[in-house]
């Protein structure tokens, strides 16, 4: 069995201070690739650095919606340079978050709008971040047409119905710790429906701690938790969930091409 965590913050303080002893725990659990995300310039190059020291990370590079306030003119150049380098899958964490709306509306979405046309430009996947902004965002992804490898919702907060547009887009619904709550019956949904060909694993370590962890800094060593929830949903082995998913994961991403499993 092998499993992939999609989307964890490697580089944030609960992780990152003990990351050799975080990735020994997640080889323990079957985590074979973990996709470490950058939210701005900074993590994104830490990201990127902990993915040259180690085999079983790769990194992703972006500014989150939150940060899009520190956006500059060179910021742009500086994504383009640093998601041509080596290890680097995909252009993200993006997006829109108009529930903290910790930067201005329009600032969001003239920043969103640069980053999806660099990952045109360079042509990789996209990993993203959308809070009470639904609307908006499924409207500028719809207006770039639908393909293959578009890339994935991450943390995906929405129904089926709104899983099964996005994946007539060509993006995959990223499914986090959350699906292990009692009450997040919309989520388990999505879960149980959604074709298995679109379905992503993450942690979003260390946020979302799934069951029976909550209160704990999450990792990805836990994302088995968040397997095994929704191979029950679905009524398979979890052997099978974890293979139909690291499929997805490696399809998405472009991963582990020196490994086979």
């Amino acid at each position: 069995m092998v499993l992939v965590d999609s989307h964890a913050h490697l580089d944030m303080d609960e992780l990152y201070g003990q990351l050799d002893q975080v990735l020994d725990r997640a080889k323990a659990t079957e985590v074979r690739w973990i996709v470490t995300i950058g939210i701005d310039i900074s993590s994104s190059q830490k990201a990127i650095s902990m993915a040259s020291k180690h085999p079983m990370i790769y990194a992703t590079v972006g500014i989150h919606p939150h940060n899009a306030k520190e956006a500059k003119e060179d910021t742009y150049s500086t994504l383009r340079e640093l998601a041509s380098l080596p290890k680097v899958v995909a252009l993200g964490e993006i997006g829109l978050d108009f529930f903290k709306e910790y930067s201005p509306k329009a600032l969001q979405i003239k920043v969103f709008e640069k980053q999806l046309e660099i990952s045109r430009e360079l042509n990789l996947p996209i990993v993203i971040h959308e809070r009470a902004a639904q609307k908006e965002v499924f409207s500028m992804l719809e207006s770039l047409g639908s393909k293959e490898r578009q890339g994935v919702i991450h943390c995906f907060s929405g129904d089926y119905k709104l899983a099964m547009k996005y994946i007539q887009l060509g993006y995959m619904i990223s499914i986090p710790g959350i699906v292990t709550f009692k009450k997040a019956e919309t989520l388990k949904d999505v879960a149980r429906r959604i074709p298995i060909e679109s379905l992503l694993l993450e942690t979003d370590a260390p946020f979302l701690t799934p069951e029976p962890f909550r209160g704990k800094p999450n990792e990805p060593s836990m994302v088995i938790w968040t397997a095994k929830e929704i191979a029950r949903l679905r009524g398979i082995t979890l052997e099978e969930l974890a293979w139909e998913t690291t499929k997805n994961a490696r399809r998405l991403f472009g991963i582990g091409k020196e490994l086979t499993i």
